[in-house]
């Protein structure tokens, strides 16, 4: 009976939460110049930028729960039809989208991206993909079956560093590695939550930014700017950069799953994200290469190995550690090591062609069929790594991970931050 309901619950990520009304993607002529019609889902912060990216499209609609976000927007784009719930956004423009951008807080980025997939539109979400490891199998499986062209806002995948350093790791430049570090300076923390309740800001619908979490007074200590250090809206620093930082890792190496998940840092508290953490994971071995073991640091946090390399200034970066030297990057740079015993090495020639642009790969996607760099398919087991490090953190427990089940074995309290349930009136 356990069994058959865990299939359940893995086949309900799609089948039971509306797949039959999923609709075909628009179908675009070989060489069209018609341009994509484009909603766009939080157009402030990270929203904006990502309208900058796709603004050579056709802008169609623009929704933001806050007013003045909105009509920002709308002076740059006077065309778009404008909308607060994004519910009745496509209510009402279904027929007259092809696309949609989501780039909210990221407790709505599934019920939004959902909605969207099952319409038969092509996503870019940014990262993480979801709050919850339930919401990310979802989206990807939504997104699978519709054969629809996504792209998670990893926008550092498109650079040309990456690509070089996963050149290196291929090319054997150290070795077989085994062994990764991965670290960001970046720290959200909070504790209790406020008490005081002042008014909501007349430009903000604070029901509808909740969205699917639970009900809670509006307080500026959530919104606009430090959500992610509440459990309810993000997930801290492990969930603003580990998809960025991690990414390079997992392309590098072709990580999947992780086997096993274990986290430290200060007592868990209910509500608010750590001053800290340290998560470990395992992953298995893939094809030639040796079982591989990842450590994620934050808020300052980082690997004892650097300073034993010597290497200082790398407030945030990628170490990887192979058996004849290791491989130091951040965004933007990257060395072998020991720098003497590198000093004339060879480097493979370039064999991973240029990015057009992270978001121009997901348009020429949308309009031509072929697949982005980090479409969800590729995204999906990197942003579920993340998510297992907070619930392994939350809970306290050190898990293995059924990836077909979606189960965390022998720790049940890890698993109650596999799913969450929704307030009533939202649905994934």
């Amino acid at each position: 009976m356990q069994r058959i309901q865990r299939r359940n619950l893995l086949l309900g990520s799609v089948a039971g939460i509306g797949l039959p009304y999923l609709l075909p993607g628009r179908l675009w002529a070989a060489g069209s110049s018609e341009k994509l019609r484009i909603a766009v889902i939080g157009v402030a912060g990270r929203g904006r930028q990502n309208l900058d990216g796709v603004s050579g499209e056709q802008i169609a609609a623009l929704c933001d729960v806050d007013s003045e976000n909105l009509k920002a927007a709308a002076a740059r784009f006077p065309a778009a039809k404008c909308y607060r719930d994004f519910r009745k956004l496509f209510d009402e423009m279904h027929s007259q989208i092809d696309a949609v951008v989501v780039s909210t807080p990221d407790h709505t980025h599934a019920p939004a991206g959902a909605a969207a997939l099952r319409l038969g539109k092509h996503l870019y979400c940014e990262k993480p993909m979801a709050h919850e490891v339930f919401e990310v199998r979802t989206l990807t499986e939504l997104a699978a079956r519709g054969k629809l062209i996504t792209q998670l806002g990893t926008q550092i995948h498109a650079e040309k560093n990456y690509r070089r350093v996963v050149e290196l790791i291929r090319a054997g430049a150290i070795g077989p590695v085994g062994e990764v570090h991965v670290w960001a300076a970046a720290k959200y923390s909070e504790g209790d939550r406020p008490k005081d309740t002042p008014p909501v800001p007349p430009n903000l619908d604070w029901d509808l930014w909740l969205g699917p979490a639970p009900y809670r007074p509006y307080h500026p200590a959530y919104v606009p700017a430090r959500w992610r250090s509440w459990w309810d809206f993000g997930t801290g620093a492990l969930g603003d950069f580990y998809c960025h930082y991690s990414d390079l890792a997992f392309w590098a190496l072709d990580l999947k799953y992780p086997t096993a998940v274990e986290a430290e840092g200060p007592p868990p508290h209910p509500e608010g994200c750590p001053q800290w953490l340290i998560v470990r994971y395992e992953f298995p071995a893939r094809g030639d290469g040796p079982p591989v073991k990842l450590t994620w640091y934050d808020s300052g946090r980082r690997p004892p190995l650097l300073e034993e390399l010597g290497q200082k200034g790398w407030s945030s970066g990628v170490l990887f550690v192979g058996r004849d030297g290791y491989l130091l990057s951040d965004y933007t740079r990257h060395k072998l090591l020991p720098e003497e015993k590198f000093r004339d090495y060879q480097r493979p020639a370039p064999s991973i062609p240029d990015s057009p642009g992270h978001h121009r790969e997901w348009i020429e996607g949308c309009k031509t069929g072929k697949a982005a760099s980090c479409d969800f398919a590729y995204s999906e087991p990197l942003t579920e790594a993340a998510l297992l490090g907070a619930a392994a953190y939350r809970s306290g427990e050190r898990f293995t991970w059924n990836a077909a089940e979606l189960r965390t074995v022998n720790a049940d309290k890890a698993q109650r931050y596999i799913r969450r349930e929704y307030r009533p009136g939202w649905t994934l």
